[in-house]
């Protein structure tokens, strides 16, 4: 197996002409790169893969048995040094479809200090976090080190743990361009380079910062793109850095799962907050969508006060608050997660099966994001939004933009269908206090999810288009 970044897959594109695929138009997307060179066929299971064993052996460990639709398209062809272009749903197995084979291609490999060998570019904090949580126990297993670089939290030991060398990189680009600006990490020696959630970082603002990093790597990496969806600027990034890649796309109806059921919920102005207090007040765990932060900070606060177990979290959250709060939720000292869009993406809890829009989102591209946190890895889910009287016509066509054919029902506090469809139950109203555990400290090496945020690293220019966070 070729484990080099650089292999004889790789070897033919320096000895290109430099022109590059001509673009194909699909109805209703991107113009996709027309591709030269067959795909290889997909997989059933992961022992069929030319694979480290000291990987399979993780893999069953952890239990993971076979391989996802993207995972079984896709790692064939990235293990052999080919460009990806993944389009998927959120939930559908991405990371591993891109992890697997970056720590597959390093194996015996040892990065110099400050120029690591591979790189994951990532939107968020929560993103960072949860890839490097992802990719951790494989990354041991071949003892690759990882170094999470994201805003929030000091950047000296980020710079520290660069100068003492590490195969991965897990970034959000302000940060990753700042380090890069301080000479404490180059990247001239990356040859395999993952863009996740690429439509994200492009709608955040970060297309710049993407590419001044991207124009930094060497043109003969190998470049794997992963996103829920594929629009607006990612046509850029895929023409540009992209060299022949194996198309594949799961769900191509922008990520819709049949294992998911969405529910229009029509209320009374006077009624959505009681509403959304039962909802809140149900057995299990449930995420809350709102607009603002502070909204978001008065709905925990509500939910606190009638004796249900909320955090809130958003961007105006300093990082150790957000991680802990995202630790309460999944050991389950909070039931309820009262959040903007920045939960949206990025966040994987075991065992949630409802989420709640309690303010309708204004993109389909955010609806199908927010509901992605359910109904994940092939489990089942519920998606919930609660519509005013005067949202109906908005949200209506804001679910056939997101190809979303919903069920619709008339709800007031204490009704039978609502506890039918969501749990809902009436609160104890006894006030409730969340005690907030020590903070995590950080890894003084930089490595890991301890290390992870997203400061400068996550204050891209925003489109005058997004949800305020």
């Amino acid at each position: 197996m070729n484990r080099t970044p650089t292999g004889s897959a790789r070897g033919s594109r320096s000895r290109r002409s430099g022109k590059r695929a001509r673009p194909t138009a699909r109805r209703g997307e991107f113009a996709l790169p027309a591709v030269r060179t067959e795909a290889l066929p997909a997989v059933e299971a992961f022992a069929d893969l030319d694979m480290p064993g000291r990987l399979l052996t993780t893999l069953r460990a952890k239990g993971v048995t076979a391989p996802f639709p993207i995972q079984a398209a896709t790692l064939p062809n990235a293990l052999a040094g080919r460009d990806v272009l993944g389009r998927g749903r959120t939930g559908s197995g991405k990371t591993l479809a891109f992890g697997l084979p970056l720590m597959a291609r390093l194996d015996g490999q040892r990065a110099e200090s400050r120029q690591p060998l591979a790189l994951v570019l990532v939107p968020t904090r929560e993103l960072a976090q949860q890839v490097t949580a992802a990719l951790t126990p494989y990354a041991r297993a071949l003892r690759l080190r990882i170094v999470t670089v994201v805003g929030g939290v000091s950047i000296g030991p980020q710079a520290r743990a660069l100068r003492d060398g590490a195969e991965v990189v897990v970034a959000t680009p302000g940060r990753l361009r700042d380090l890069v600006e301080r000479g404490d990490c180059r990247l001239d020696r990356v040859g395999v380079t993952v863009l996740d959630e690429a439509d994200q970082m492009t709608d955040m603002g970060f297309l710049p910062q993407v590419t001044a990093l991207l124009d930094q790597v060497g043109p003969d990496g190998q470049r794997l793109l992963f996103s829920a969806t594929l629009d607006r600027d990612v046509d850029l990034l895929v023409r540009r850095y992209l060299h022949d890649p194996v198309v594949h796309s799961v769900d191509p109806a922008a990520g819709a799962v049949t294992t998911m059921e969405h529910h229009l919920l029509h209320v009374h102005d006077t009624d959505k907050h009681a509403t959304a207090t039962e909802i809140a007040a149900r057995d299990g765990r449930v995420i809350m969508f709102l607009d603002t932060k502070h909204a978001v900070d008065r709905m925990a606060r509500r939910l606190l006060s009638a004796g249900v177990r909320a955090s809130a979290l958003h961007g105006g959250k300093s990082q150790p608050q957000r991680t802990r709060t995202l630790t309460q939720f999944k050991d389950g000292h909070i039931t309820v997660l009262v959040a903007t869009n920045v939960a949206a993406r990025g966040l994987h809890v075991d065992d949630l099966d409802l989420v709640v829009n309690v303010d309708p989102p204004g993109d389909p591209k955010d609806y199908l994001h927010r509901g992605g946190r359910t109904a994940r890895a092939g489990e089942s889910g519920t998606v919930v939004t609660l519509v005013l009287p005067h949202q109906r016509r908005a949200v209506d066509r804001l679910m056939a933009d997101a190809g979303i054919t919903p069920r619709t029902a008339r709800v007031r506090p204490g009704d039978a269908e609502l506890h039918r469809i969501t749990g809902a139950r009436t609160p104890s109203g006894i006030p409730v206090t969340v005690t907030a555990p020590a903070a995590e400290r950080p890894d003084p090496s930089g490595r890991g999810p301890g290390s992870s945020g997203r400061g400068r690293g996550g204050r891209g220019r925003r489109s005058s288009a997004r949800t305020p966070r």
